[in-house]
């Protein structure tokens, strides 16, 4: 298992590596003279200058580039050019919305998923299953900011259970949940119908093999069958979309933040984009990607512990 470890962790360092030169690429190179397009069209040259010299841009890109990641390894990511506080303030109190309401979704989202794929697989062309199917379709066909929408009417607008927005901080834990409540609902419904497909179509291709029919010959029923046997095998697949929906919900939540009005990081990197703040992007961006290859490591442990047979490599 050491071995496996080593290898997957050298594996995702490389990835690092390479996707922070591609997001200085895309950033800092593709665009021209950032400082420029910062500033727009209307920039005088004194003012491109100047903003270049306070971003540093006078060096060559690999010195750019390099001084960039030692920043970031010591915690500096910059300053903003917009906010003019350091992005390091800003990611710190924005992340305490986004990784609770990333974490709340998940956890919504397999509670629902896993029971309703079991359900799914163990009633296979049965009602169960077309019924399971058929809620499935429509969470994935719905939009999630209409959705949203959905769940603001019938819960903050006529029945006022729930904040129609807004964030009033943890100070408030209770009312910090409640305002978390429906957007994690919201994102919660499309991750878990994706989720429950592929529970259900791994546990049917389980069920399918010898060793669940040697299980059931030896005298347990289909349910004893699955537990014992079926689901554990079967969460593999359900491992890598686990991993690959917490990397969605926590960078890719930016509509149902703004519909929310919850100032989360994909907010922040919306707000970066549309004021053309380089810096906020750049950085929370990596900051973002780092947090994929860290959630990927973790899968990928969880992997071994699911799989005896990675253990002895």
């Amino acid at each position: 298992m050491t071995r496996y470890l080593l290898t997957r962790a050298l594996s995702l360092t490389l990835t690092l590596i390479v996707a922070s030169i591609v997001i200085f690429v895309v950033i800092e190179v593709i665009p021209g003279d950032p400082a420029a397009y910062m500033l727009g069209l209307n920039a005088t040259p004194e003012a491109i200058d100047n903003l270049r010299a306070e971003l540093d841009l006078g060096g060559s890109m690999g010195v750019r580039y390099f001084a960039w990641i030692t920043g970031m390894l010591k915690g500096d990511f910059g300053t903003s050019y917009n906010y003019r506080v350091p992005v390091a303030g800003l990611v710190a109190d924005r992340i305490w919305v986004s990784l609770p309401l990333a974490l709340l979704a998940l956890a919504l989202s397999t509670l629902i998923a896993i029971p309703a794929g079991v359900i799914a697989a163990s009633a296979r062309g049965r009602a169960g299953d077309f019924a399971v199917i058929g809620v499935t379709q429509l969470g994935i066909a719905v939009p999630n900011f209409w959705f949203a929408m959905l769940l603001v009417a019938a819960f903050a607008v006529a029945r006022p259970w729930f904040p129609s927005g807004g964030f009033p901080g943890w100070d408030a834990p209770l009312s910090a949940l409640k305002s978390l409540t429906l957007p994690a609902i919201a994102l919660a419904l499309p991750q878990a119908s994706i989720l429950a497909r592929v529970m259900r179509s791994a546990l049917i291709e389980t069920l399918d093999q010898d060793y669940i029919r040697t299980a059931r010959a030896k005298g347990l029923n289909p349910g004893q069958a699955i537990r014992r046997h079926a689901l554990r095998n079967a969460l593999i697949p359900v491992l890598t979309i686990l991993g690959l929906q917490f990397s969605f919900l926590l960078a890719g939540a930016i509509i149902i933040e703004n519909v929310f009005y919850l100032p989360g990081l994909g907010q922040l990197i919306f707000n970066g984009i549309t004021q053309r703040d380089l810096v906020v992007v750049e950085s929370v961006t990596m900051l973002l990607v780092f947090a994929v290859i860290v959630v990927t490591f973790a899968v990928d442990i969880a992997y071994a512990i699911v799989d005896p047979r990675l253990r002895r490599r």
